[in-house]
């Protein structure tokens, strides 16, 4: 969602308007379209791009006829719109669906693993649909609508549900789908009553009304987009609330919904036609220099339905053809555009390529796609930057703590999604795999329900809690963010599985997610089994068992996807225990069979590290790499230290994986003085206490250590277990570094773990306080020395104190902590980068919450 813009700058272009407006961050010039291709005086730049361009589908004009202006037109208007449609339409307007596009596997039919990381995002994601409140989502249709208004509105100062907000609704247009998507997907009995209930209130609003318009603001900015004057983006709304309702109908249904749907299409095709009745059909286009959304995409699929032209028309009087026009001619010229706006159209062309079969929509989905993905997109499979596309493979001056805006990254999957069933290419699978994993799982803060961002940082020490954003609340924000990010948690089980119908059905797994799909045609019942990525086991292993009511399942192929990142040189792949020949990287291994109760399939995909440059063809960026790990990128520990210098090409030599045993080493140590808890952390490289605090934060991190003992070979140990021994303390996220002190009444310091022993190994000993949970840290090097804390509060240096002082009970106290499990847990996924300065630790992008971080790092080889 564009945040909004002000003024409009025309230029000669045929193509572009130039925007400038005004954001949070400051003043940004963005490009943008006009769609009155039809008034430029380039009459051959005009005609190539409408040579590409179809208004209508097919030789029946009688939907167009209705809109066809017939008074008060300006002679060279009439012209206009005639002669410019008979130019633009092909003969017979293509020739109708495409055949032998992979079919959609029900998200009824999919469940996911509970106890896995998909299955834990989802149930996240309902518990914050179930805390919403229906009266309080509904309070603003209810009062554009005259009717009773129970509840209160999500009035948060800076809500986009707020009862003055322009985008008011937009968010409950997402509930919509989401909910219904989420009913699909686990059938929760308390979703479907509380989703059934907000349709049959919003059907009360729009009968209320009585025109079939429905939203949560008046038509009223509706005549200002119509009499270009400043508002939001009103269609964009529109076209969530029609996908809702269409959701609820496909998904849950619900006919009602079916029917305010049609409703509401009805009454906007009324307005667009009145609109080109009075004036032209520029003047309609030109009220779409704003976002629509996917109002093509959504009238698109409404017109499979239906089959009535007249949602067909109305469709393609929503596509933008000064957008689409440039894809059409492959003009590789994108730069600037707002990339949510535009992602929205080509999604609504490719549902035009569905429906009508006309080849060159397929051809701008794959083009768009093509020049996104190799020129405009990051690491994590997404894209943008403060919401717009930077020139192409100029990457990394974008760096910033604004890239990757969430809702970019819902569309490219749209976009993806739909080509990889229209070609069956692994490329497209994998590109979903790497988006969805990288940029879509991350956006949620752990399992907290409701709290998502709206940027993903990709700059050097950033952090998702201080983007421009950062986290939302469950009940403050509904940004655009927000709504996608419902949908995208709620449909996770839409893209594992593809069917192709046929005598002999066949079903492509695209994504390795633990999860049960009840395959109908194939009349089996299929387990996915998928072990956890970790970095010491080299091998991504995925069982799949089946399992029939009916006997012998039919005749069928299975189809597993060999990830681009995997090597066929280790790979294994077996049914029943007897071993298949795997096929190559970025290909399908088919498995026909027969299947039958009980029959075993099972795939090990070699993993391994790899560094990927950014998209950026010059040369001073050629040594900004990121570093991932199969499908999964890797983020360092940091506040902005990106350096790694290395004398070797080999990943192996200088990316060491930590072993899972690791964490039973992890500890924090804490002191409590009245109310308050400190923990020993490190605070910008001093040794100080700090408040104690959650996993998740930067203080958390600050405050973990890693025990070092001369002996590891202690089964199931335990923090306790050291008691007695010595240790050195190393700074969690500064792997090599360890706790080191001066003489007595010092300060304590950082130091090399492989500098000398001397000042560096502690003594874990029984607290001096005589308590039996706390211990004490003496000096290995200065018997009766102790770590100590100046002042019992925050900031308060540690140093060693020594036993001049043993005997005050002060002291005693302010020498002895309480030794925890570490508040920072290593991730299974967690290597060790071995830098110019210092080292660092490597783990999944995803999986951080408020940490400092750096994705790209400066690599270079000596």
């Amino acid at each position: 969602m564009e945040m909004k813009g002000f003024g409009f700058i025309n230029m000669s272009s045929v193509f572009v308007i130039f925007l400038v407006c005004v954001c949070g961050c400051g003043l940004a010039e963005a490009r943008e379209c006009t769609n009155a291709v039809y008034a430029s005086k380039n009459e051959t730049l005009k005609n190539m791009v409408l040579s590409h361009y179809h208004l209508t589908p097919s030789d029946d004009d009688s939907a167009r006829l209705k809109l066809h202006p017939r008074k008060m037109l300006r002679e060279e208007d009439g012209y206009e719109w005639s002669v410019m449609y008979r130019k633009m339409k092909t003969s017979g307007g293509g020739p109708g669906a495409p055949g032998g596009l992979l079919k959609e596997v029900s998200l009824h039919d999919v469940r996911l693993d509970p106890t896995s990381q998909h299955g834990k995002a989802q149930q996240t994601n309902l518990e914050y649909l179930l805390m919403l409140d229906s009266d309080n989502l509904l309070w603003n249709f209810r009062k554009t609508a005259g009717l009773e208004t129970p509840g209160e509105p999500y009035d948060a100062t800076s809500s986009w549900e707020a009862s003055t907000s322009e985008l008011r609704g937009h968010f409950v247009g997402h509930y919509l789908s989401a909910s219904a998507m989420m009913w699909a997907s686990t059938h929760n009995d308390t979703l479907k009553e509380k989703m059934s209930g907000i349709v049959s209130s919003l059907s009360l609003c729009q009968k209320e009304i009585g025109s079939g318009y429905l939203s949560a603001f008046p038509t009223e900015e509706f005549d200002r987009v119509e009499a270009h004057t400043p508002v939001w983006v009103p269609y964009y709304t529109i076209h969530k609330i029609l996908a809702g309702l269409l959701d609820q109908y496909t998904l849950a249904g619900s006919d009602q919904a079916f029917s305010m749907m049609k409703w509401m299409v009805e009454y906007f095709y009324k307005r667009v036609q009145n609109v080109i009745s009075k004036y032209s059909i520029a003047k309609h286009y030109l009220s779409l220099d704003a976002e629509s959304g996917g109002m093509n995409d959504i009238l698109y699929k409404l017109y499979a339905i239906t089959g009535d032209t007249k949602h067909l028309l109305l469709a393609h009087l929503f596509d933008k053809p000064c957008f689409l026009g440039l894809l059409a001619v492959q003009a590789d010229d994108i730069s600037y555009f707002h990339a949510n706006t535009h992602i929205a159209i080509v999604i609504g062309a490719q549902k035009r390529y569905e429906v009508t079969g006309d080849p060159l929509y397929k051809e701008m989905g794959i083009f768009f796609m093509d020049i996104v993905n190799s020129s405009h997109s990051y690491a994590t499979g997404g894209t943008s930057v403060g919401e717009h596309w930077n020139e192409p493979k100029r990457l990394g001056t974008t760096l910033e703590s604004d890239n990757e805006e969430s809702c970019t990254t819902y569309s490219m999957l749209k976009v993806s999604r739909d080509l990889f069933r229209w070609t069956k290419e692994t490329a497209y699978a994998d590109y979903y795999e790497r988006a969805l994993t990288n940029g879509v799982l991350g956006i949620q803060r752990g399992t907290e329900p409701g709290v998502m961002i709206y940027f993903l940082p990709l700059g050097r020490g950033q952090s998702k809690s201080v983007s421009y954003y950062g986290w939302g609340s469950p009940f403050g924000h509904f940004w655009c963010c927000y709504g996608t990010g419902i949908e995208s948690f709620s449909k996770l089980g839409d893209s594992i599985y593809f069917e192709e119908e046929g005598e002999t059905p066949g079903l492509y797994i695209i994504q390795y997610i633990s999860s049960l799909l009840d395959w109908k045609s194939g009349q089996v019942v299929l387990n996915q089994t998928v072990g956890n990525i970790n970095s010491w086991d080299l091998y991504l292993r995925i069982t799949l068992t089946f399992s029939s009511t009916k006997g012998t399942g039919k005749s069928s192929i299975v189809n597993l996807r060999m990830p681009i990142w995997t090597d066929s040189d280790g790979a294994k792949a077996a049914l029943n225990g007897r071993n298949l020949h795997p096929s190559a990287p970025g290909s399908f291994l088919p498995i026909p069979n027969k299947w039958s109760h009980g029959d075993t399939v099972t795939l090990e995909l070699p993993i391994s590290l790899r560094t990927e440059a950014i998209k950026d063809d010059r040369a001073e960026y050629a040594s900004v790499q990121a570093i991932l790990y199969g499908p999964v990128l890797l983020a360092a520990h940091t506040s902005g230290n990106w350096d790694i210098q290395t004398k070797s090409t080999n990943l192996s030599d200088w990316i060491t994986p930590i072993p899972s045993s690791y964490n039973n080493y992890l500890v924090s140590f804490s002191q409590e003085f009245e109310n308050s808890t400190f923990a020993l952390a490190n605070l910008n490289q001093s040794i100080e206490l700090d408040n104690f605090l959650d996993a998740g934060t930067v203080a958390a991190v600050h405050a973990t250590f890693r025990l070092i003992l001369d002996d590891l070979s202690t089964k199931d140990f335990k923090a306790q277990d050291a008691i007695g021994k010595s240790v050195m303390l190393e700074l969690f996220d500064l792997p090599g570094k360890v706790l080191g002190h001066q003489v007595k009444d010092e300060n304590l310091v950082i130091a090399d773990s492989s500098s000398s022993k001397e000042n560096i190994v502690f003594r874990l000993v029984p607290g001096l306080d005589g308590k039996s949970a706390s211990v004490s840290l003496e000096s290995e090097s200065d018997k009766g020395c102790f770590v100590y804390s100046s002042e019992l509060e925050i900031n308060a240096a540690l140093k060693l104190g020594c036993s001049s002082k043993s005997s005050n009970d002060g002291f005693k106290q302010a020498a002895s902590f309480v030794m925890k499990s570490g508040i920072s847990q290593y991730h299974p996924i967690s290597f060790v980068a071995q830098g110019k300065h210092r080292n660092f630790l490597l783990q999944p992008l995803s999986s951080f919450m408020d940490e400092t971080y750096t994705v790209y790092l400066n690599i270079t080889t000596i």
